[in-house]
């Protein structure tokens, strides 16, 4: 699933379109919304109503993606190769543990 590729290097390669500060900032804020989003639609089977919340935070997450690279000048990467949409979970969880 990863094409042979340490996980090292998916994110030295992440790390090359994210330079940007405020790209880099918006994807902090919006990795966790996106991310939070996805298991909180299950949440609706048990406490009906919440899919519009797992919306909003789904669809605030990725404004910020999109702000962010527009900031930055480049595309996201997942544009390239969809593997990237996992990586970007990885990265946030590099990045705010301060590696």
């Amino acid at each position: 699933m990863l094409a042979g590729k340490a996980w090292e290097e998916w994110i030295t390669q992440y790390e090359q379109s994210h330079q940007n500060p405020v790209n880099r900032l918006c994807h902090t804020i919006g990795i966790p919304l996106i991310a939070i989003a996805i298991p909180l639609l299950g949440v609706e089977f048990v406490v009906p109503g919440t899919w519009q919340l797992s919306v909003l935070l789904f669809v605030v997450g990725w404004g910020f993606q999109f702000a962010g690279h527009w900031f930055e000048g480049k595309p996201p990467e997942f544009f390239r190769d969809w593997r990237f949409l996992l990586v970007g979970l990885r990265w946030w969880w590099w990045h705010v543990r301060g590696q």
